[in-house]
């Protein structure tokens, strides 16, 4: 078996054996194929595709590059969570306090946040005292304990991802459909959940511009959870405006504990209700996302699932004291409120525009290593669909250095655009995948 066979199979459209991909990633992580002969195979993977069989086994071959999780010591069905990416995305914050209120161990790896999307990690290490590097030993007595814990993914989790990914980024070999799903399954598979719920966003703010895109990348990672054995779901959702009203890390913390305190927006609130009600659904303890909703809700207004965040934040080294009095986080030095210079409707709003207009501000990072701003970041008033007067706030911008607001208030106007005539507002929730197919709700 050689590197050149590989890659000529694969130009001419053939199928890859199960033990022809073990060798590409192997050989590849392992530093015995070169970056030359593996960028050639990934652009033919490009260019004449995987089927499923091909892409399930690629994504256990990367799963199965580093360590696996195991959580078979904690009792009972574990429940995971992913997110592609979007903008004002805080879902894991509410949702993982939800479920474990419910019983159901929560046991999550994240990631932080890179260009215009944020960063769970990023978000929960701004509350002061948080770690995020806890042991395996104490991340797993965590979860027995109180069913929930969340840190960052580790070092040698799926490495094969890790440099794949590097290449593909340089290669312009990012936009893969079976290449994309490996890359976010084998890191899901390799944090040991029984049951996955994946949240694939899809417009302007996500990866997926299109919701047609968004399910058939849904429906490949769903396909490969079948063929590993998993309970996997897929929630198709609206990324073509902020999710909630805030946008960075300190500021969607303090969304989050308001949402946990039942004064979450609408729009933040049918995600998170979806998203945990799939959980609850994959895990047996309800039988439809409605039934499941009204128990969610239960959770949220018996003051439950308020006390598991808090109580998650507390075995994490986070000081309680910044989740029952949000006032205490510390605030940006300057701010700029952005008003509407003309009457009008939200037409569009450019979700990724808004991202970036964060990362301006301080609260995102367009390098792994780069800094940012705990307390930088939008409070965004506008939805699409919404009305305003001249004058009127639309938004409010933070930030540490007043000479970064300029240019962010014009990055932000820019975002969006006006209509005289009355808008439509968004659809948040297209509908879910399953192992049946995609179901509009």
């Amino acid at each position: 078996m050689n590197m050149y066979d590989i890659i000529t199979k694969k130009k001419h459209g053939e199928e890859l054996t199960d033990s022809e991909i073990a060798y590409v990633v192997k050989g590849f992580t392992d530093g015995e194929i070169p970056d030359y002969q593996m960028s050639a195979l990934l652009m033919a993977i490009c260019l004449k595709g995987m089927n499923i069989r091909e892409t399930s086994t690629l994504t256990l071959c990367m799963r199965d590059s580093g360590s696996v999780m195991d959580l078979s010591s904690i009792p009972g069905q574990k429940a995971d969570k992913h997110s592609t990416g979007g903008v004002g995305d805080k879902v894991s914050l509410i949702v993982g306090p939800m479920v474990a209120s419910l019983g159901i161990p929560v046991a999550k790896m994240s990631g932080r946040g890179l260009g215009h999307t944020g960063g769970t990690i990023d978000k929960l290490e701004s509350i002061p005292g948080f770690r995020t590097d806890i042991s395996n030993e104490q991340f797993l007595s965590n979860v027995k304990r109180m069913q929930l814990a969340i840190v960052g993914q580790t070092a040698d989790l799926a490495p094969a991802d890790k440099k794949l990914y590097a290449l593909r980024d340089v290669t312009a070999t990012v936009d893969n459909i079976s290449l994309i799903a490996s890359s976010i399954m084998s890191k899901k598979l390799a944090s040991g959940s029984d049951v996955i719920v994946l949240d694939v966003t899809t417009g302007s703010g996500a990866f997926m511009k299109t919701v047609v895109d968004a399910i058939q990348l849904a429906e490949t990672m769903v396909q490969i959870g079948v063929h590993a054995g998993k309970k996997v779901y897929a929630v198709i959702t609206d990324m073509n405006q902020v999710l909630g009203h805030s946008v960075g890390n300190s500021l969607e913390v303090i969304e989050a504990v308001e949402a946990l305190q039942g004064k979450a927006e609408q729009d933040l609130l049918d995600a998170c209700l979806v998203i945990a009600g799939l959980m609850l659904v994959g895990c047996g303890r309800c039988d439809t996302v409605k039934e499941a909703s009204e128990v969610l809700k239960k959770c949220i207004a018996d003051g439950s699932a308020f006390r598991k965040f808090r109580e998650f934040v507390e075995a994490q080294g986070g000081d309680v004291a910044f989740i029952d009095n949000t006032e205490l986080f510390t605030k940006a030095k300057y701010s700029r409120v952005v008003k509407a210079d003309t009457d009008g409707y939200i037409e569009t709003i450019n979700a990724e525009r808004i991202g970036r207009v964060s990362v301006i501000l301080g609260a995102g990072r367009e390098t792994k290593d780069a800094p940012i701003d705990p307390s930088a970041g939008i409070h965004n008033y506008c939805k699409v669909g919404d009305y305003f007067k001249k004058g009127d706030t639309l938004a409010v911008l933070y930030a540490d250095k007043e000479e970064l607001l300029e240019n962010a208030e014009q990055y932000y106007r820019a975002a969006y655009t006006v209509s005289a005539k009355p808008v439509k507002p968004l659809t948040t929730i297209y509908g879910f995948v399953d192992e049946t197919g995609f179901h509009r709700f």
